[in-house]
């Protein structure tokens, strides 16, 4: 299934893309958000749920939110790719580089990701994002995919002078809607484990990063694993699971996104996040 948060008016909703219009669930399954459901394991019965049900909007006529846009928690691995790793000159990690996003830096599929006004340094960062799916604490990588909900493209837009003021990454990650999560998360069931996903970020229709899932440093178990030992997860958590090489900051001369850019996150299996880049207002 692909699974969505939306507002239609002033009213925020979640639902399920069906031929490109969407079912609302939050009626039909008594959840009242996305978040809820999962916490709740409702997701095992939403397929019979939807039998007979009729969608109620298009996408055309909904704002898309962030997949889960009320997480308790936003995980980021840093430098988990080899080539993202040798172009920053880091050393390979004895362990993942985590650090946090706060909900409110995010926006979802199709709204503007804002340029701060501090800064001209806004960079992109293409990724995998996956979603927990049930509470744990010191998960083994064995079981880990037992706590996978599905999976969703992400941009863990940066500005990098932000970032490089000190050895903590949490500034330049966290600027209001600097990042976007979305369009929608495919269902743990519709990809197979372990599955090699794909992961293309363009500017502009331009490629600009290109790797997978089979490439990363510390795998999704491993990641799973690793934060689960410091802090017990909870369903919709989220983990993003870090860029490959080709960011703009590294770039001859730097590529930064500007106001009128577009840039998009594509993950094999599970869809294209497209974003408009817009000026923040002073």
């Amino acid at each position: 299934m692909k699974l969505i948060s939306f507002k239609s008016g002033k009213q925020a909703s979640w639902g399920a893309v069906v031929d490109g219009s969407i079912v609302d669930l939050a009626v039909l399954t008594g959840h009242p958000t996305l978040r809820s459901a999962i916490e709740a394991g409702a997701l095992a019965e939403i397929a019979d749920l939807m039998a007979d049900a009729k969608p109620t909007h298009t996408m055309e006529s909904v704002t898309l939110l962030p997949v889960v846009p009320d997480p308790a928690k936003i995980f980021c691995v840093g430098t988990n790719y080899h080539d993202h790793r040798i172009e920053t000159g880091r050393e390979v990690p004895d362990y993942p580089v985590i650090f946090a996003r706060f909900a409110n830096s995010q926006v979802g599929h199709q709204q503007p990701i804002l340029c701060p006004v501090e800064s001209d340094q806004l960079d992109f960062e293409g990724e995998i994002a996956v979603i927990i799916g049930r509470r744990g604490r010191r998960v083994s990588e064995a079981e880990a995919w037992e706590y996978v909900a599905g999976y969703a493209p992400y941009c863990d837009g940066t500005i990098r002078d932000w970032q490089r003021h000190t050895h903590q990454w949490i500034p330049g990650k966290n600027f209001p809607a600097t990042g976007s999560f979305g369009p929608w998360m495919v269902t743990r069931d519709e990809i197979e484990d372990g599955a090699d996903l794909s992961l293309i970020t363009r500017l502009n229709g331009q490629e600009v990063q290109r790797s997978s899932a089979s490439l990363m440093i510390f795998s999704i178990p491993k990641i799973i694993a690793y934060c689960s030992s410091f802090t017990e997860l909870e369903p919709g958590d989220v983990i993003v699971t870090g860029t490959p090489g080709g960011v703009g900051g590294k770039r001859v001369p730097p590529l930064w996104m500007k106001a009128g850019d577009i840039v998009e996150v594509e993950v094999g299996q599970v869809g294209t996040l497209r974003n408009p880049i817009a000026n923040a207002a002073a």
